[in-house]
């Protein structure tokens, strides 16, 4: 079109006309681009409201799953803990429903999951309709991770009674452990002492090895052998520790015992020999003054002291090298047989001279011990009539035996002539008052027993 009056000027207005009608355009196609169907601004802002929901959404879900997460850990602690103690029908139960409970929660979990992995809210595509989807499905598993939590915390509050009790024994665990490590810490360092002393100690090194299995299952703690075996195995080993660093403490004054009495019975072997010499001249004697009968049963006594001493010699070099081999307890029962031997030995030299001395009292007055048996049945007699007009027959029968042993003895030693069998006759009195007092004890025990 043209313009009157210049064609630059129109062209000028022309221009200007036209130019806002194609910024226009060009604003018009660019807002179509931005908003997208959404149709333009406002569009844009539903979206992001949405997508803001959604996310809300997943962060309260998220903090519902840690809050279960971590009950689940605090419930399996606890469970653990009452287990920990011994399997008993408690333990057994609480695991039996955790198990059950755990496997609901893992349920729970994997909708989580799977809800968390249904929609990237974090994407720049995503459509409003698919965050509100995913916001009430975040929802939803919300709400089941709350029921889990509930769960979780219900059976964790019935469970704490046993959680309780289960800490209680669990506490005595770490001091006991202690104790025993202690223990064979001392048993360690008691056997270094004695070694230091110049005793080898080995049988006690050994029976010390022997507890380092026990040491490594201490420290492998209650969760592989629960409470009351850890508490066992360590009440153990502290004792057998505690033994091992008493008998190490005692090595040196043990050892200087022994030698005390190796050379104490080396002294009354020696003795022996002096006592031994007095034997074949009393056997003379007996043999020249008295029957047969008084001294036959006397005959060897001379021969075993002989072989009973050279026995004894030879257990106490035994015992004298095990001491140097420091192997205590060979030494220890070897002084034991040879003590044994010369008290057997003693015994019998004791016994001779006793038989010589014995008949020759009863040879100068036989009279003594005849009133020594009287004197003991008459005592005897008295105390069974007591408070009573008969004696009772259990009390009256042995002391009327024993009357006429007595009157037997006697008369027969009368009736003997020169050669009396005089160890007969005190072995018969000897029996008689041994009658006399084994019916005072029986009437003694009636009273105290109330026998009627």
């Amino acid at each position: 079109m043209r313009v009157a009056g210049g064609s630059g000027r129109g062209r000028r207005v022309a221009e200007a006309l036209v130019l806002p009608l194609v910024v226009a355009g060009a604003l018009g196609a660019a807002g179509a681009a931005s908003f997208g169907a959404g149709g333009g601004w406002w569009g844009r802002r539903g979206g992001d409201g949405a997508r803001a929901d959604a996310r809300a959404a997943r962060d309260a879900a998220q903090q519902a799953f840690y809050e279960v997460d971590s009950a689940q850990r605090e419930v399996r602690l606890a469970v653990e803990t009452v287990r920990s103690v011994g399997e008993s029908a408690t333990a057994r139960r609480a695991v039996a429903d955790f198990e059950a409970i755990s496997g609901r929660v893992d349920q729970v979990t994997v909708n989580y999951l799977a809800a968390l992995d249904a929609h990237d809210l974090d994407a720049d595509e995503l459509e409003s309709g698919a965050a509100a989807q995913a916001k009430r499905r975040l929802e939803d598993v919300k709400g089941q991770l709350g029921s889990a939590l509930a769960e979780l915390n219900d059976f964790l509050r019935k469970l704490q009674p046993s959680v309780e009790q289960a800490e209680s024994q669990l506490i005595r665990v770490t001091p006991a452990v202690e104790q025993a490590k202690r223990a064979l810490l001392g048993a360690s360092n008691a056997l270094d002492a004695a070694r230091g002393a110049g005793l080898r100690a080995d049988e006690l090194a050994a029976r010390l090895a022997e507890l380092a299995p026990e040491l490594g299952r201490l420290n492998e703690g209650v969760a592989g052998h629960g409470v009351p075996a850890t508490l066992e195995r360590a009440e153990r080993v502290r004792e057998r520790a505690e033994a091992l660093a008493a008998e190490a403490g005692q090595l040196p004054e043990r050892a200087r015992e022994i030698d005390r009495r190796v050379a104490s019975l080396r002294t009354r072997i020696q003795a022996l020999e002096t006592k031994a010499g007095t034997v074949d001249p009393a056997l003379s004697e007996l043999r020249r003054r008295f029957s047969a009968a008084c001294w036959q049963d006397l005959q060897r006594v001379p021969d075993q002291v002989l072989e009973t001493g050279r026995a004894a010699e030879a257990k106490l070099a035994e015992a004298a090298r095990a001491r140097d081999e420091q192997r205590w307890a060979d030494a220890t029962a070897a002084l034991g047989t040879v003590r044994a031997l010369l008290d057997t030995a003693d015994g019998s030299v004791v016994a001779v001279n006793d038989r010589l001395r014995q008949l020759n009292e009863v040879q100068h007055d036989p009279h003594k011990e005849i009133e020594r048996a009287r004197f003991a049945l008459r005592d005897a007699q008295r105390l069974a009539m007591a408070g009573r007009h008969a004696p009772d027959p259990r009390h009256a029968g042995p002391l009327d035996a024993a009357v006429a042993r007595l009157d037997r003895a006697v008369a027969e030693l009368e009736a003997a002539g020169r050669h009396p069998d005089y160890w007969r006759f005190l072995t018969e009195l000897a029996a008689v008052r041994e009658t006399a007092a084994n019916v005072v004890e029986l009437i003694r025990d009636d009273l105290g027993g109330g026998h009627r």
